[in-house]
C-alpha cells in the first residue's frame, strides 16, 4: 500500500517530521511518501494562507494519481482543500483534523483541541461543527505559538504540555487533540506526562487510510464528489485544466 502524506505548507523540516510520525504508525507493508508543494505559504495560519495552499496541495494529488498512490493524508489541521482533493481521486483522502476528532470521540466522551495561534481557533471551530463534533468538543485552546516556532522553540513542548494539562482540569476534557501537524512528534510524550490520551491527527489519518484501502473502499463518484467537470482554466491555472 502506498500512502501520500501531503504537508500543504512548503517548510521541508516540518514535512520530514510529519513523514517520520506517519511511518512510525504505518503497517510494515505500507510505503509512506511525505511531501510538500513547491509553491505556497511556509506556514498556514489563517484563511488566506489556506486558500493559497490549496492549489499546491491539489497539484500533489494530481501527481499522486500518476504515481498509483492508494490513499492520501492532508497534513494540516485546517484540512484545506479536503473535498476538492476527494473530487480528483477515487482513492481515500483523509484530513488530520477529521481523523483526530473522530478518533477522540471513540475513546472519550469529550476532548479539547490544543492549537497554535488564537486566530486559527475559528477554523478549528468550523471543522468541529462541520464534522458533527460539537457534542464532543469541550474547548479549543490556543498556545499562541506560531507554526514555525514548533520547529525552533525549545520551550514549545512545555507550553503545549501545560495547555493540555489545563484542558483536563478546566474543560473537563478526557482526551486531547493536537491542532497542528507540526506537533506530530509530541503526542506520545505529552500523553505520558498528563496521563490522558493525546491524539496526533497525522498518525490517526494514516490508519484511517489503511483501513479504507484494506476494505476496498474508494471515494464515491456518485454525486458531489464526482470528478471535476471538464472545462478550461486560464492564466496561471491553465495547467489545472480538466479534460
Amino acid at each position: 500500500m502506498k500512502i501520500k502524506v501531503i504537508n500543504p505548507n512548503t517548510t521541508a523540516s516540518m514535512t520530514e517530521k510529519i513523514g517520520i510520525a506517519a511511518q512510525a504508525v504505518a503497517s510494515c507493508s505500507t510505503e509512506i511518501i511525505a511531501c510538500n508543494p513547491s509553491m505556497g505559504p511556509v506556514s498556514i495560519e489563517g484563511h488566506y494562507d489556506e486558500a493559497l495552499a490549496v492549489v499546491g496541495l491539489l497539484e500533489e494529488i494530481r501527481k499522486g494519481e500518476a504515481e498509483s498512490v492508494d490513499g492520501y493524508v492532508i497534513a494540516c489541521f485546517g484540512d484545506p482543500g479536503l473535498l476538492a482533493a476527494r473530487e480528483l481521486t477515487r482513492s481515500p483522502v483523509i484530513g488530520i483534523a477529521e481523523a483526530a476528532m473522530h478518533t477522540a470521540s471513540l475513546i472519550s466522551t469529550g476532548f479539547s483541541i490544543v492549537t497554535t495561534l488564537s486566530r486559527t481557533r475559528i477554523i478549528a471551530q468550523h471543522l468541529v461543527e462541520n464534522y458533527g463534533m460539537t457534542k464532543f468538543c469541550r474547548n479549543i485552546r490556543s498556545t499562541d505559538l506560531a507554526v514555525l516556532e514548533l520547529e525552533i522553540d525549545g520551550n514549545a513542548r512545555k507550553i503545549i504540555t501545560d495547555e493540555c494539562r489545563q484542558a483536563l482540569v478546566e474543560d473537563g476534557a478526557e482526551a486531547i487533540v493536537l491542532g497542528c501537524s507540526g506537533m506530530a512528534d509530541l503526542a506520545k510524550e505529552i500523553s505520558q506526562e498528563i496521563g490522558a490520551p493525546v491524539i496526533d491527527g497525522v498518525g490517526a489519518a494514516v490508519k484511517f487510510v489503511e483501513v479504507l484501502v484494506s476494505l476496498g473502499l474508494e471515494t464515491s463518484k456518485v454525486g458531489s464528489l464526482a470528478f471535476p467537470i471538464p472545462k478550461p482554466y486560464t492564466g496561471t491555472l491553465q495547467g489545472f485544466t480538466v479534460f
